[in-house]
């Protein structure tokens, strides 16, 4: 039947010439004689009427809605039976008009959304829509058409990112369309979170796997986000007190009288006093913004957009946030699921720690697990590194605690790439400043392994209370060669640091990069003075690689470069005698013996050939 009706409509169409679509919108604005034009110029606006056409029919039916919609009754208003305005003529057509309204407001949003449009007539079409929504709510701004419109593009099947990129150029500028966009963002969220629950409860029920629409669903969580990671700060309004709003910003002469006054109380208010209402304006753009960001986070996120969220979350949300405690949920699940999901989600983690005084008990006990030789090669070491620095920067952290960040890093430090072993060296280097209590992880003497230890005496020891259990642990009988840290041990109270040292740091002297040979040499200060040595600072080596490593060598400027002098020019790898290697015997001697020898046989070969010949000629003569 659908495909019936555009074969006729695009006969019509093909019938139809662009003056005849002038004459029927010159009619229409002139008289009211000619409103059965506007069916005929809605059937215009189509995604497949040619350009000319709906550009055409848009004008004629902007100009006529436009003055007419603050009269017309509300799509969802219906008059009860003991109404009498349901009998009058002028109110059966209001409410006709409204409908028809309805159908030009879905008309556009199709074309909007088609692939066959193109992007000149898009923009025209988003604008008409926008005065619409400026102005069909008697000066107001129009909720309901603004929700219709982000609705159908996100939940459309078509890329829209040239709409939302033009949307957000255009009209994000204004703060009351930021703020009921944070409103519908808020409802669609909603919306896709119960439908997420009803979808795995189906699943559960029915036990069927191809039923659940998973790809689309990351589709329109993607558009929502990609949406609300454009719109500006809050932080951005806070500083202005002159804000431009879209329903209010031009001079219409149809706005109400009512609305002339609140907009003259509001002018004398912001002379009064502009502090107070840039506040109380940015409280509540505070409020949608927070309610919109935790309805879009419980959402099932792709993995993609989990990691762009968190890899922003602490720059461009929880500053904004009424009460940033409020992603405390989020952030620790993140945190407990591991890899990089854990090492993105620890920025925001700290921040709510350290600012604003959330408690999380196992938090070393997360961060020591993600000390893992693949961090060294994650897209965020860089960050993470920093904030490894700054947690463990505190004078209160245990000894056991430091200990056991220090001989896991130091064990580390063995198996990760130059740059890797460069972070460790700043790391171990501020631990041993910061907590002078380990510093006997470097000048221990024949670190062997304890027998037997009581649990309550090791912490004891750790935590540098007991100096009598201290003194019997140095007498108790030990295992020499043997390193007490257990690498594999999860629980940092349980890896035995406090007893063992930091042997691999000692073996760095001897690293094939000069970098870090070089750089192993600042743990050569006396750390225990503070005066006298300074922190490192992490950031300079985080961002560190084979490449910038190899660079930096080239850069140098060598003084004396190391050079091969000989009296007389070798003429072999290795001298004839073989006095230097003794023991050895080389394959190129044994085959030139080999060869002489064959060369020797050769030629008494030759020689008893010739004599053959010989006898054979005296034979015969």
């Amino acid at each position: 039947m659908a495909s019936i009706l555009s074969k006729k409509q695009k006969q019509k169409h093909k019938s139809t010439k662009l003056s005849d679509l002038k004459t029927l919108g010159h009619d229409l604005l002139s008289s009211r004689a000619h409103v059965n034009n506007l069916p005929k110029l809605l059937s215009f606006v189509s995604p497949i009427s040619p350009p000319q056409f709906v550009l055409e029919s848009l004008l004629s039916l902007q100009a006529f809605f436009t003055p007419l919609l603050p009269d017309l009754p509300s799509s969802s208003s219906k008059p009860s039976a003991s109404n009498a305005s349901q009998d009058d003529p002028d109110f059966i057509y209001r409410t006709w008009l409204r409908s028809k309204f309805d159908e030009l407001v879905e008309s556009l949003i199709l074309v909007l959304l088609s692939p066959q449009s193109d992007e000149t007539l898009k923009e025209v079409v988003l604008d008409t829509i926008m005065e619409f929504v400026k102005s069909g709510n008697g000066g107001r701004f129009h909720s309901a058409i603004y929700h219709r419109l982000l609705r159908s593009i996100v939940y459309s099947t078509t890329p829209a990112n040239f709409l939302l990129d033009l949307l957000a150029s255009k009209y994000f500028e204004y703060i009351d369309v930021r703020y009921f966009t944070y409103i519908s963002l808020e409802k669609l969220s909603r919306v896709l979170d119960a439908k997420d629950i009803s979808d795995d409860r189906n699943l559960n029920t029915d036990g069927n796997n191809g039923g659940h629409p998973s790809e689309s669903m990351d589709l329109l969580i993607c558009k929502i986000h990609y949406i609300m990671s454009h719109i500006p700060s809050v932080e951005a309004s806070v500083e202005k007190t002159d804000y431009d709003m879209w329903s209010g910003s031009g001079d219409d002469e149809d706005i109400s009288g009512n609305l002339k006054a609140e907009h003259k109380q509001h002018m004398t208010e912001k002379h009064n006093d502009k502090v107070l209402t840039a506040a109380s304006i940015a409280k509540k753009m505070k409020l949608k913004f927070t309610k919109a960001w935790l309805s879009f986070l419980r959402l099932p996120l792709p993995l993609d957009v989990y990691k762009e969220v968190l890899a922003t979350l602490h720059q461009a949300v929880i500053p904004h946030l009424s009460n940033p405690v409020l992603l405390c949920d989020f952030l620790t699940r993140s945190y407990d699921i591991g890899g990089v999901i854990s090492v993105m989600a620890l920025s925001g983690l700290f921040i709510l720690m350290t600012q604003y005084g959330l408690e999380y008990p196992n938090f070393y006990e997360k961060l020591y697990a993600l000390l893992v030789p693949s961090i060294f090669m994650a897209k965020h070491r860089s960050k993470f590194f920093q904030l490894v620095d700054a947690c463990l920067k505190s004078p209160l952290l245990p000894a056991y605690l430091a200990a056991a960040f220090a001989k896991k890093l130091s064990r580390l430090s063995i198996s990760v790439p130059p740059s890797g072993a460069l972070v460790i060296i700043a790391l171990v280097h501020n631990l041993l400043r910061r907590h002078p209590s380990i510093n006997c992880l470097v000048n221990r003497v024949g670190g062997g392994a304890t027998v037997k230890d009581d649990p309550e005496t090791e912490q004891r020891v750790a935590d540098g209370v007991d100096d009598t259990a201290t003194a019997s642990a140095d007498k108790s009988v030990k295992k020499p060669g043997i390193d007490p840290f257990d690498n594999e041990q999860s629980d940092p109270i349980k890896s035995n640091a406090m007893r063992s040292s930091l042997w691999e740091i000692d073996t760095l002297r001897h690293h094939y990069c000069p970098a870090v040979s070089r750089f192993v040499l600042s743990l050569e200060n006396d750390l225990t003075v503070r005066a006298k040595t300074t922190e490192i600072s992490v950031g300079d080596f985080t961002s560190g690689s084979y490449a910038t490593i190899f660079g930096e060598q080239m850069r140098r400027r060598i003084k004396l470069a190391p050079l091969a002098y000989y009296k007389v020019p070798p003429t072999s790898l290795f001298s004839e005698s073989e006095s230097e290697f003794l023991g050895w015997t080389f394959k190129c001697e044994d085959s030139k013996r080999k060869n002489d020898i064959n060369d020797e046989n050769g030629k008494i070969d030759q020689e008893c050939d010739h004599n053959s010949v010989k006898r054979q000629r005296v034979e015969c003569s």
